[in-house]
Formats: structure tokens, C-alpha cells, sequence
């Protein structure tokens, strides 16, 4: 029997899907997985002989900023310094193929209008595959119908921000929201800080003479995390709807979440690689102000809860929230605690530093790796069994990895605009040296063959994760 064609075939890797891997060969044809193992030719192969090859990275948690966005600022104050483009670039650099971008509606814009926005400036300028998620942007009459058609429209997905005053829990109209949100079908995501808390911290801090940067871990303490936390939780029991906790960052508020999990609240959490590598002592530095991220650094005996929640599967998924400014942006000496910052670039980094810090020491498995860093999202967002997994059907998002290969973090050097990087100087193991999305080769022995315009907007269907 001839052997069967396809456009690709993936020579030789282990093969690596969450409980189960093997050495086989990949047959890739139209952009999906057509077989795994057996016999097979390739118009074009790629030796993978030595490596990993593991589902592409799906990042749930980005800020990119569109042409459109970044012109309605006229250049009057600072912004996000990564488009779609270069967020591709530094995404694809690091093993990821799939980003989900917070789409935030300007003045005068509904949630609406802000996807509409958004969805032609994506699809001019990402290499990657994209979906966005509507922020909450106001509350009224025809929120929940919106929050509705959204989701119907292929948006299933809700961002809330308890950290803004105008959406604090106890809002008349918030619960509505996220019981909207809850009955279309769609995921809430939860910014959880609590937005009183925060503001009386900022002004005890500006008014004691305590206003300098070096103190942000103080203008946002773990309290207003957990109160924020327990106040999500609690409108997930009202609602019935899922939420999805991003970017927490310390052990008290993993405990609350935890505990509701075990009691049936559907409850899901995501954290980010700072509170994984980093502590608040950075903020003693002079630097200190290019650390700032909100919820800010923690503690030790936080960082090893979080470990500890990534091997037991108490944390859902491991997303950058990717908000790259420029070093000079972030070091401006005219910010204090309330106006620093917040955000670092973390696309590129995100994978290999815990693949290096996490896999490579033992922390977690290498099927805890892929499931933080892509299945569980694919599953979270509605994009399972397409993304996220290697299986016959199945996109052909691969990141071929070479899990000895030792590189040295510098930001400088990096696909981000931000020109430097929270770790640089960090000796990292772990790299992907070849990267697909759906079948064609986006990066090859760290040279790029992306283009913009190649991404694909990803409908997600309205059903509950």
C-alpha cells in the first residue's frame, strides 16, 4: 500500500497530549492533524527527532493594542506599546499560537462597537489565532441583551473589573450582568481587587508621604484580593454563572477559591508567571517601578502556594496578561502608587520560564505544563477539541520543544516592543525551535516566517464551560 501524502509531516517527536505520549509521526493536511503514527510522506517534513512536541500555547489573557485604539489616544499620553503583530511575534517565540485580547470600549462606544473595532483591526495585524472578550463597559436596560447577542455572535465571554468603582460588587446591575452572562452561555472574567479598598490604601499611602512606587504592594494588599475574590464567588453562588478568576496572586485568595471549587461553585482560576517568579523585595530595587503589575508582587510563602496549586490542580491556567510598556514609560519619576504602570511583557517568556521553573525542576509534570499553558484554556474558552490538543481532527497548532536548550533572558533582544524584560538576566531551559498554527511553520531554528494578517478569529460557541 502507498504510503499516504500529506502537506507536512513531523518526523520522530514524543508526542505529548495530557496523559499520554508516544515517539510518532504527525500527518498534517488543509491545517489539521490528518494522522498520528503509520506510514506517511510530506511535501514538507520537519525533524523532530529529540523533541517534544506539545499542543501550541493558547494565552487567554493579552492586551494588544489595535491601530484604532492606539490613534484615539492621539499620542497625548502613553499606552500598550504591543499590536497584534508584534504580540504575534513575541507569542509565536515562545510556543504559543492562540491569544484571547481584552477588548475595552472607548468613550462613546458600547462593548458592541468595541469588538466591531477591534475585530478589523485584529485581522489586518495577528500571525497568531485570536479571540476577544467584551469588557464590561456600563450597566443599563440593554446590558444583558448585549452581553447576549455578543455571546451569540461567537464572543462568549464577560471581563469585569471589581477593581473600577463603577462595577464594584453590590452594584445594582452587576449580578444582572453576570447571570446575562451566565445564561448565553458565556465565561466572566474577574479583575479581583476591591475597588474601596484600593482607593483608601492610595490615599492613606499618598497622604503619609508613602506616595513613591516603591510602595505599590502597600496601595493594593492582599485584603482587597480576598474580599474582591469572596465577592466573585459569592455572584457565581447567586447567579449560578462560571466565573473565571484572573491573574490571582496570592495564598488567601487561592484558599477562598479553593474551598468554593470543593463545595460545587463553578469557580475556575488563572494566574500569571510574576507572582511564579518574582517577590515583592523587587520593589526595594531602584528599578522598582518595572515590576508593577496589578494584583502586585506577593510574598514568598505566596509563591509557593501557587506552585503548590499548580501541581494539584487547583489553578486552572497560566496566562501573561500581557500589558508591555516602554522602560522609560514605566520609570517615569512623576508616578506614585496610584498612577504607576501596571504591566510587563510576558508573551515570549511565558512558556519557557515555566516549562524551566516548573517542568525542568520538578514543581510540576510536564502534562501539568501543557494543560496550564493550553488545554485547559481550550477547554475553559470553548475552543476544545480545535485547539489544545494533538488529535486526529484537530488544528495542527504544535510547538516543537526542545526542553535542554538553555538561553539567557533579555528583553532587549526579544519581539516586544518593550525593549527589556522583569527577568532578564534569568537563565532559562526549555525552548520551542519550530512553531506551527494550523499546519504552516510561523518559526523555524528562531527564524520567523510569520505574517500579519495570517491569524484567524476564533468563534467560540455559547456553552458553559
Amino acid at each position: 500500500m502507498a504510503d499516504a501524502r500529506f502537506d507536512l509531516v513531523v518526523r520522530g517527536g514524543t508526542v505529548i497530549t495530557p496523559g499520554h505520549r508516544e515517539v510518532a509521526d504527525i500527518g498534517v493536511r488543509d491545517g489539521r492533524i490528518a494522522q498520528l503514527g503509520g506510514e506517511m510522506t510530506g511535501d514538507e517534513e520537519l525533524d523532530a527527532r529529540g523533541l517534544l512536541v506539545i499542543p501550541g500555547g493558547i494565552d487567554a489573557h493579552v492586551h494588544l493594542v489595535c491601530a484604532a485604539l492606539a490613534a484615539a489616544f492621539g499620542g497625548q499620553e502613553p499606552i500598550w506599546v504591543d499590536d497584534f503583530w508584534t504580540g504575534s511575534l513575541a507569542a509565536i517565540a515562545g510556543g504559543i499560537t492562540t491569544v484571547g485580547n481584552m477588548t475595552f470600549a472607548l468613550d462613546g462606544e458600547t462593548m458592541t462597537d468595541a469588538i466591531a473595532r477591534e475585530m478589523s483591526g485584529a485581522a489586518a495585524e495577528a500571525a497568531v489565532d485570536w479571540f476577544l472578550h467584551p469588557v464590561l463597559a456600563g450597566l443599563g436596560d440593554g446590558t444583558a441583551a448585549e452581553i447576549a447577542a455578543l455571546a451569540a455572535d461567537g464572543h462568549a465571554s464577560l471581563k469585569v473589573f471589581l477593581s473600577n468603582p463603577e462595577f464594584a460588587a453590590g452594584t445594582p446591575g452587576l449580578a444582572d450582568a453576570i447571570a446575562a452572562a451566565g445564561r448565553a452561555g458565556a465565561l466572566t472574567l474577574v479583575h479581583c481587587e476591591d475597588a474601596g479598598m484600593l482607593a483608601h490604601a492610595g490615599h492613606e499611602l499618598i497622604e503619609s508621604g508613602r506616595g513613591a512606587v516603591r510602595n505599590f504592594p502597600d496601595s493594593r494588599p492582599v485584603s482587597a484580593e480576598v474580599e474582591a475574590v469572596e465577592q466573585a464567588i459569592a455572584l457565581s453562588r447567586q447567579t449560578g454563572a462560571p466565573v473565571y478568576i484572573v491573574h490571582l496572586s496570592s495564598a488567601a485568595a487561592l484558599e477562598r477559591c479553593r474551598d468554593a471549587r470543593a463545595a460545587g461553585v463553578p469557580v475556575y482560576v488563572e494566574t500569571r508567571p510574576l507572582y511564579l517568579h518574582l517577590t515583592r523585595e523587587r520593589f526595594a530595587e531602584p528599578d522598582a517601578a518595572k515590576y508593577v503589575g496589578a494584583p502586585p508582587l506577593r510574598d514568598q510563602p505566596d509563591r509557593d502556594a501557587l506552585w503548590r496549586g499548580l501541581a494539584a490542580g487547583d489553578i486552572d491556567t497560566v496566562c501573561s496578561d500581557h500589558a508591555p510598556w516602554t522602560l522609560a514609560d514605566k520609570l517615569d519619576p512623576a508616578l506614585t502608587v496610584v498612577t504607576a504602570r501596571q504591566g510587563v511583557a510576558d508573551l515570549e517568556t511565558l512558556r519557557p520560564m515555566l516549562f524551566s521553573e516548573g517542568v525542568v525542576t520538578g514543581r510540576i509534570t510536564l502534562d501539568r505544563f501543557v494543560e496550564l499553558t493550553s488545554a485547559n484554556a481550550a477547554r475553559r474558552f470553548g475552543l476544545h477539541p480545535r485547539k489544545g490538543v494533538i488529535a486526529v481532527g484537530s488544528d495542527a497548532d504544535l510547538a516543537l520543544w526542545d526542553p535542554g536548550e538553555r538561553r539567557t533572558i533579555d528583553g532587549a533582544r526579544m519581539r516586544s516592543r518593550a525593549g527589556y524584560s522583569p527577568y532578564d538576566g534569568w537563565a532559562v531551559q526549555g525552548w520551542p525551535r519550530h512553531v506551527l498554527r494550523r499546519g504552516q511553520v510561523l518559526l523555524s531554528e528562531g527564524v520567523s516566517r510569520a505574517q500579519p494578517g495570517q491569524g484567524q478569529w476564533l468563534r467560540r460557541p455559547a456553552a458553559l464551560p
